[in-house]
C-alpha cells in the first residue's frame, strides 16, 4: 500500500499555514492510491491539527538543534524517515525552505523532483502540473518512479478537511555532524506578511512616484484585513522597498486569492511571478499597460485618487 510523507514547516514553534495545504495535497494523493499520510514536523511546535487535514500519523523531531532550519540535518531527517517508511511521494511546500530542502532530499534519495507544482493527480500514476517559460505555458509531467519529491506552490491547493485521529511518534535528530549551521535568523524591524504565502497581495510599482506613497498601499492592505504589500523589481532596485517584498521572476512567485497591482505596467518578468493569482485587479493610468492583458478587472485612472477611495469603501464594507 502506497504512502505519502508530508513535510510540515514551522516558524518560531508555530505551524505555517502552507503546511495544511501540503497535507491536503498529500491526502488527495493517498486517497487515490489507497495509502496513508505521514506528517513529519521538524523543530519545536505542535501539529495537533494535522489530523484534521488528513494526517494518519504525525512524527515530531522536537529538539533545539533543529528549531531553526538546518539544511543538512533537515535533509537527513526527511531521508531517514522516507527510507524507513518507503512512501511513494515526499511532498512539501515550495517556500524558501522547501525550495532548498526538496532538491537536497531528491538527490539523497536519487529520485525525481518536481518543484512549484500547481496541480496534481494521484490517480492512474502520479501526474503533476507546473508553470513554464515564466508562466506563459504549463506542462504536465507523469511521474513513473517511486519515490518522488514534490514541492507545491503556496496558495494553490484548497484546504480540505479530512478529519481522522492521527497517531503520534517522536524521532531523534540525525546523528550526522553538519558542515554548517544556522545560528540565528534576523527578523525585520517591522514584521510583514510574507507575499509568497498571503491570500491577498497589494503590489506597487513606479507609478507610485516615491517610496512614501507606499503608505497608500499599506492602508489598503490593512483595510483588507492584513494583506501583504508587494513591489515590482523597479522599486526594489530603486531602494523603495526591501527585496523580500519583490514579486516577479527574480523575486517571489505568488498565487493569492486576490492580487491588486497598483502603478505597475506589467513587464513579463513581473507577470511571471503573479499570473497564477486567482483574481487580478490592475490600477494604472495607461490603458495600454500590459498588466491589463492578464487582469480580471482593470481600472484606468489616477491611482492617487482611486486607491484612497477604494480603501474607504473597503472600510465601510467591513464596518469601520
Amino acid at each position: 500500500m502506497a504512502g505519502v510523507l508530508a513535510v510540515l514547516e514551522q516558524r518560531d514553534g508555530d505551524l505555517k499555514s502552507v503546511s495544511y495545504e501540503v497535507l491536503a495535497a498529500a491526502r488527495s494523493i493517498a486517497d487515490k492510491q489507497g495509502g496513508t499520510v505521514e506528517a513529519l514536523l521538524i523543530g519545536a511546535g505542535s501539529a495537533a491539527d494535522a489530523g484534521r487535514y488528513g494526517a494518519d500519523t504525525v512524527v515530531s523531531v522536537d529538539d533545539d538543534a533543529v528549531r531553526l532550519y538546518q539544511p543538512e540535518l533537515y535533509t537527513a531527517a526527511v531521508v531517514e524517515r522516507a527510507k524507513a517508511g518507503s512512501p511513494s511521494v515526499v511532498i512539501m511546500a515550495a517556500t524558501a525552505l522547501g525550495r532548498d530542502l526538496a532538491p537536497r532530499v531528491a538527490a539523497r534519495l536519487q529520485c525525481p523532483l518536481a518543484v512549484d507544482v500547481t496541480a496534481l493527480d494521484g490517480g492512474d500514476g502520479l501526474s503533476v502540473t507546473r508553470p513554464a517559460y515564466s508562466g506563459k505555458a504549463v506542462y504536465k509531467l507523469k511521474v513513473t518512479a517511486s519515490p518522488c519529491v514534490i514541492a507545491v506552490r503556496p496558495n494553490t491547493f484548497r484546504l480540505t478537511e479530512a478529519p481522522r485521529k492521527a497517531g503520534t511518534e517522536s524521532m531523534s535528530v540525525p546523528s550526522e555532524a553538519p558542515r554548517s549551521r544556522t545560528v540565528s535568523i534576523k527578523e525585520p524591524e517591522t514584521r510583514r506578511v510574507d507575499v509568497a504565502e498571503a491570500s491577498v497581495v497589494v503590489s506597487g510599482g513606479r507609478g507610485l512616484k516615491e517610496p512614501a506613497n507606499f503608505k497608500l498601499l499599506e492602508d489598503l492592505a490593512e483595510a483588507l484585513g492584513g494583506a501583504a504589500v508587494g513591489a515590482s523589481r523597479a522599486v526594489v532596485d530603486a531602494g523603495w522597498r526591501p527585496h523580500a517584498d519583490q514579486v516577479g521572476q527574480t523575486g517571489k512567485t505568488v498565487s493569492p486569492q486576490l492580487y491588486i497591482a497598483v502603478g505597475i505596467s506589467g513587464a513579463i518578468q513581473h507577470l511571471a511571478g503573479m499570473r497564477t493569482s486567482k483574481v487580478i485587479v490592475a490600477i494604472n493610468k495607461d490603458p495600454d499597460a500590459p498588466i491589463f492583458k492578464v487582469a480580471d478587472y482593470g481600472v484606468v485612472g489616477d491611482l492617487f485618487q482611486i486607491v484612497p477611495r477604494l480603501t474607504d469603501e473597503v472600510r465601510k464594507l467591513k464596518g469601520g
